[in-house]
């Protein structure tokens, strides 16, 4: 079918729409946007830069998606904004697009809902199935595991990594690294327990949540050096592997930076932005 375009959209020349794309009535498509097929965008939606939105996304009104990053250092680039397919993005979202220091590119994976006012800032990737709740905030460089669950009006600091399947408490300041498969909350904030209720909702076995209940239980109630407690849960965990990536989460936090991974990566990132939206290889 055709796409549905209200007469009072403004579609840039350049831009590419899918099949059965419906724009609602005051939207704005840039002239570097594709829109996949059968994705909806409600009234006064603002998609510019350069934007790729995949299939059957529902995009209810008022979001600004691809704006340029809210960082001093962006100067007109053409960096980028990668959305999936089967997404929901309520009113008021701003995700904005990548800078080069930070590896060009702000994604957004599948299956995602992004509750009314949460904002995703530059060069963040938000994984498949994660649910940001009322204004959620994501500063830049920000990664979220598959299927995270973050609460209303959280705020995360930039170059935090939210853990898999992990759950964040409302209001929460995420500060650190957040393991995956945990809850996640407080003032300040710190790991409560294992996600039970979200991992089983997401089809996780009852004989890998019980092996996570144990690690939590050596790595956070033992009283044991941080250390320790790593070395013995992957050695009693070896054939477990959601264990295991519990494990290589927290040891990649401790290798990092004031508890964020991300920190310690970001020459890796400006080369990787440099390559590729300028085509320069830094060596």
């Amino acid at each position: 079918m055709a796409s549905h375009i209200h007469p009072s959209a403004v579609i840039e020349p350049g831009a590419e729409l899918g099949l059965d794309v419906e724009i609602g009535p005051y939207c704005f498509v840039g002239a570097h946007v594709k829109i996949g097929d059968r994705t909806r965008l409600g009234p006064h939606v603002v998609v510019d830069g350069v934007t790729r939105i995949g299939a059957e996304n529902l995009i209810v009104g008022q979001a600004n998606l691809g704006g340029p990053p809210q960082d001093l250092s962006y100067k007109g680039q053409p960096t980028r904004l990668e959305i999936g397919d089967r997404n929901t993005i309520r009113e008021f979202v701003t995700i904005n697009r990548g800078t080069i220091k930070g590896g060009g590119i702000t994604r957004i994976g599948n299956d995602c809902l992004l509750m009314a006012c949460c904002h995703v800032a530059h060069d963040c990737d938000v994984q498949d199935k994660v649910i940001l709740a009322n204004c959620a905030l994501l500063a830049g460089h920000v990664f979220v595991g598959k299927g995270a669950n973050v609460s209303g009006a959280c705020a995360a600091h930039h170059f935090v990594t939210i853990g898999a399947y992990s759950y964040i408490g409302g209001m929460t300041r995420i500060n650190q690294d957040v393991p995956p498969f945990m809850v996640y909350e407080g003032h300040q904030a710190r790991v409560r327990n294992v996600n039970q209720v979200g991992l089983e909702r997401a089809g996780f076995t009852r004989d890998d949540i019980e092996a996570l209940k144990h690690a939590f239980r050596v790595i956070y109630r033992s009283g044991e050096p941080r250390s320790r407690t790593l070395e013995q849960v992957r050695a009693d965990a070896a054939t477990r592997p959601v264990v295991l990536e519990l494990v290589e989460a927290l040891e990649h936090t401790e290798a990092g930076r004031k508890g964020r991974h991300r920190e310690s990566l970001r020459e890796t990132f400006a080369k990787l932005g440099a390559e590729r939206i300028l085509g320069e290889v830094k060596v």
